[in-house]
């Protein structure tokens, strides 16, 4: 029954886009699955499988645990605060200088993101964003008055940003530059030079880089090596050398944002971290304690438990090995697209969760094409529209007629779509794929 509302709603919430995922679900409770053609979900970056059985038992300890219900300190647990310490050496190298006085433990990452904006920047101030972004990122400055600055970035060069472009967006109102790698939604991951030309950038402009590794444990380790203490910079370490200063110091100018959820196939826990320098994170904490309190406690503990009650190692560190299979599963997965993909699809970048692919289909919009895909072939992905300016979009359907020079730069977003291989098998991607050279036939668009 609809209702009027008597009362008047923030205007920075009402200029706030609406959240897409919905929308790819409504496209797909249309589709009519039968047992030969499921329904092939390949929109939301989700994990496809549930947490390892070490980690479900230690959950089914710890949820039994009456100090698991109560609240958890402001930043975290902190013996998962240890552990994430410890696991981080074994991610970005032995010389990673993080202890857990520089974690701060959140419910999500993207309350991570949250916390952090609201500690750095305030209403009229600026960040710079990749393009296309993570829209929630573009969310969360929108709603907190903050200017997204796009940065925009380009298929001939892999969806890479380049610090060059980046530098002459910097204003006196810049607070934050944000770099996400593997990147959501292209796939895309960012070499240690490009990061470390980003730190640099930073540094040299005393901004802050807001570094998101939500899917790390997907790509080649290590990530990069900002978290090395100075004195592990050498002539040797050619990120150090070539591209910072050698008395870099992380804690001036980097904070990293993590996420459980995909690692450990936990999104529904709700589960991430911030890291920062003590002094950062001591006034971050007023933002967690406001919004969130503090973070799911029987998670944290049963991350932090030891295995087995005559062990010290901890959960966290026993699926080492486990994340190391899923990294390469993945990488399987993404080499199975590619080789399946229909020949007129062409990939822009693949990488993480995610592959960004350009469509074939001529004056035609991803998010038409997106939505047919889903309601009449049963595969669901999320088009480029979803993760850039609006602006960027306009009169621009399709790209028709431009020529390559036009097509590759901005405003031909139209063309391109994000598929996820994260929560599918091998074989449901191959059938997908077949869809997607089924739709050529199907659709009556010129290709």
């Amino acid at each position: 029954m609809a209702s009027s509302i008597g009362y008047k709603l923030s205007g920075a919430i009402r200029r706030t886009i609406t959240p897409p995922v919905p929308t790819a679900k409504l496209w797909a409770a249309r589709y009519a699955p039968t047992p030969a053609r499921p329904l092939l979900d390949m929109s939301q970056g989700a994990p496809g499988h549930p947490p390892h059985p070490i980690l479900r038992d230690a959950i089914a300890r710890t949820t039994h645990e009456p100090s698991s219900h109560a609240y958890a300190p402001v930043t975290g647990l902190p013996a998962l605060r240890g552990a994430l310490a410890d696991e981080m050496k074994s991610v970005y190298g032995s010389e990673t200088n993080v202890g857990p006085e520089d974690i701060a433990v959140t419910a999500g990452a993207n309350l991570a993101f949250f916390a952090a904006v609201m500690t750095l920047a305030q209403k009229g101030d600026e960040v710079i964003l990749p393009v296309p972004w993570y829209f929630n990122h573009y969310m969360t400055l929108t709603m907190l008055g903050i200017a997204a600055v796009p940065l925009q970035t380009l298929p001939s060069t892999g969806f890479l940003p380049s610090p060059k472009e980046c530098e002459h967006l910097i204003s006196p109102r810049t607070r934050a530059i944000v770099l996400v790698s593997p990147n959501n939604p292209t796939g895309a991951v960012y070499p240690p030079s490009l990061i470390a030309s980003f730190a640099a950038l930073a540094r040299r402009r005393n901004v802050a880089l807001i570094l998101d590794e939500t899917y790390r444990d997907f790509a080649p380790s290590p990530p990069h090596t900002l978290f090395a203490s100075a004195s592990a910079s050498s002539p040797h370490n050619s990120v150090h050398a070539d591209s910072l200063p050698s008395d870099w110091n992380w804690r001036s100018y980097l904070l990293h944002i993590f996420s459980f959820s995909k690692a450990y196939a936990i999104p529904g826990a709700r589960l991430g971290a911030l890291v920062g320098p003590p002094p950062f994170l001591h006034e971050a904490a007023k933002a967690l304690d406001t919004i969130q309190i503090g973070a799911p406690r029987a998670i944290q503990a049963a991350l932090a438990s030891p295995v087995s009650s005559s062990g010290s190692e901890t959960v966290l560190a026993a699926l080492r090995t486990s994340l190391a299979d899923q990294r390469a599963s993945l990488e399987a997965r993404h080499a199975t697209f590619a080789r399946s993909l229909p020949a007129s699809w062409a990939i822009g970048a693949q990488g993480g969760y995610f592959a960004f692919v350009r469509h074939p289909f001529e004056g035609v919009d991803a998010s038409t094409v997106c939505e047919r895909l889903a309601r009449e072939c049963g595969v669901v992905s999320m088009p480029a529209a979803w993760f850039v300016p609006e602006a960027d979009l306009e009169g621009t359907s399709g790209d028709k007629g431009r020529g390559q020079d036009e097509a590759d730069k901005a405003g031909s977003w139209d063309r391109w779509i994000r598929f996820s291989v994260a929560n599918v098998e091998d074989a449901q991607v191959r059938d997908a794929c077949a869809r997607l050279g089924e739709a050529e036939g199907r659709f009556e668009w010129r290709h």
